[in-house]
């Protein structure tokens, strides 16, 4: 199993961006996958949940309305769009599949047993 994240770099606030995490050894589709975030000198933060289906999301409060995560089966490929970032977004951003995830409003527990080597994304104002 192996996730592998794509797509950072820098980027101006207010601008876009778009996040990419390639799966390989596993049936992508059947895995909830979670985007966490880890902002220099901070610890861990989950960004957002989406269900190996597909049909459920979940946003931290810091992101909601401005990110959105989806998935594409097809491609075995997760992604992050995010829309007018701002400075303290700025972060190296990981991938992982998520076990025994509990989710509400914005909240998701769990724990993530796969995950990517991180992409950095730096928002500049």
């Amino acid at each position: 199993v192996k996730v592998t994240e794509s797509g950072g770099g820098s980027v101006q606030a207010g601008g876009s961006m778009r996040l990419s995490c390639a799966a390989s050894g596993f049936v992508f589709g059947t895995y909830d996958m979670s985007w966490i975030r880890q902002a220099p000198g901070k610890g861990l933060e989950w960004v957002s949940f989406i269900n190996g289906g597909g049909v459920n999301t979940y946003y931290a409060d810091s992101v909601e309305g401005r990110f959105t995560i989806s998935g594409d089966n097809a491609n075995n490929t997760l992604h992050l769009q995010m829309n007018n970032p701002r400075a303290d977004d700025t972060a190296v951003y990981y991938c992982a599949t998520q076990r025994s995830p509990y989710c509400s409003g914005s909240y998701c527990a769990g724990w993530y047993e796969y995950w990517g080597q991180g992409t950095q994304v730096t928002v500049s104002s």
